[in-house]
């Protein structure tokens, strides 16, 4: 009934056909309108009623087989899709981040390319009989482990408790008043400005504020969104609308923000991903292009469209080299971060700042403020999350 009633009752649809039979232009917004419609009413039968999908996760299921295989009869076929296929996805990503807006696609991506990519392999590499067997088992450990991780990374990334009871401002447009014992201002808390808050980077920017009983040089910032007091390094996320411990970014591949508690399961997770990804990229090269090395056998391999299950082979081997290209890239930019202990959200606000060196051409931005030292900064971030962390009184109140 529910995906009857998307072309049964629904106006926005029946005025958009109405339009388009008199050969006239649909108003502004309609588009958008009826795909909310729809996207609402897409259910599939369930137990306990009808569930509703997420129309972000149906993308990649539908288009990701097909365009492989369309890319595999052809070597110009090939070209045109993998190279369009990036350019598809960081107009989707533009386009979602404009918007404000969390999507499952990136997510639905990532899983179903492994899933497929290993069914794949096992379909088609492996019944030519050069991958030996204890090869297999060596990918498929790779890839459970890489799950795992993830798995890890999706969990709490150290988002701060929202204090109970608190009410919001009435006009979360006005200045916060320093005023002792208002809803607006904990205790002991005075703030060093009366500039309104406003949105720098998406981030809820409000008065910087410092405890009463503090030095001067401990800062902590008010966030006008969450009403509680963040404490150093920590950063309001506008897609997830919390603000997180240790904030670095929010990744759009697991859905979630990379903070303080899960910012290690990340790192691994991209690493057993690279190590994984490789690995079966290689094996494959070798099997259906034996006798040159992988590096010359993905851009030289006479022999690889002389058949569809070898065509086939080779265009995927080709997507995860795109797609690991792209992930080495976050990898290396996370390393260094790590390195110079600085993370992506204080880069970012270095850039627009201008407060921050360029170093390694421009790869990486050095803020100075929490840099101790290459081996310091690596047994700072290996430490993460290894205690539970403090609540002082402000965040208390």
């Amino acid at each position: 009934s529910h995906l009857a009633a998307c072309c049964c009752d629904c106006q926005e649809l029946d005025e958009g056909c109405d339009r388009w039979l008199a050969c006239k232009s649909l108003p502004p917004g309609a588009l958008e309108s009826i795909a909310d419609t729809v996207a609402d009413r897409l259910r599939v039968p369930w137990f306990s009623g009808a569930v509703k999908i997420n129309v972000s996760l149906v993308p990649p299921l539908l288009l990701l087989p097909l365009l492989l295989h369309v890319a595999s009869l052809h070597f110009l076929l090939g070209l045109v899709i993998l190279t369009s296929l990036p350019v598809v996805m960081l107009w989707y990503y533009y386009l979602t981040h404009r918007r404000k807006e969390r999507t499952l696609f990136f997510l639905s991506l990532g899983l179903f390319s492994l899933g497929y990519m290993y069914y794949v392999f096992l379909q088609e590499v492996v019944p030519r009989g050069h991958v030996q067997y204890s090869q297999v088992v060596a990918l498929t450990c790779g890839l459970i482990l890489m799950l795992a991780a993830l798995s890890r990374a999706k969990k709490d990334p150290g988002y701060l408790p929202i204090p109970a009871g608190h009410e919001k401002p009435s006009h979360p447009g006005l200045p916060n008043r320093g005023v002792r014992g208002s809803a607006s201002a904990p205790h002991g808390i005075t703030t060093s400005g009366t500039a309104s808050s406003r949105a720098v980077n998406g981030e809820a920017k409000g008065h910087s504020r410092m405890a009463a009983d503090e030095p001067e040089a401990v800062k902590k910032d008010w966030c006008t969104k969450c009403q509680l007091v963040r404490p150093a390094r920590a950063g309001h996320c506008r897609l997830c609308g919390r603000c997180v411990r240790r904030l670095d970014h929010h990744c759009v591949w697991i859905n979630s923000c990379v903070g303080e508690q899960n910012h290690q399961a990340f790192i691994l997770a991209l690493s057993f991903f690279m190590l994984t990804s490789v690995y079966g990229i290689t094996l494959t090269l070798h099997t259906i292009c034996r006798g040159r090395t992988p590096f010359v056998a993905l851009f030289y391999c006479p022999g690889a469209y002389s058949d569809y299950s070898s065509a086939l082979s080779f265009t995927c081997v080709w997507y995860c080299a795109i797609v690991t290209a792209g992930m080495g890239y976050i990898l290396l930019i996370q390393l260094l971060n790590i390195s110079y202990n600085v993370t992506e959200r204080e880069a970012r606000l270095a850039l627009r700042d201008n407060t921050g060196r360029r170093l390694l051409g421009g790869l990486v931005i050095d803020t100075g403020q929490y840099n101790r030292g290459f081996l310091c900064n690596w047994g700072h971030f290996l430490s993460l999350g290894s205690s539970p962390p403090q609540r002082s009184a402000e965040d208390i109140v």
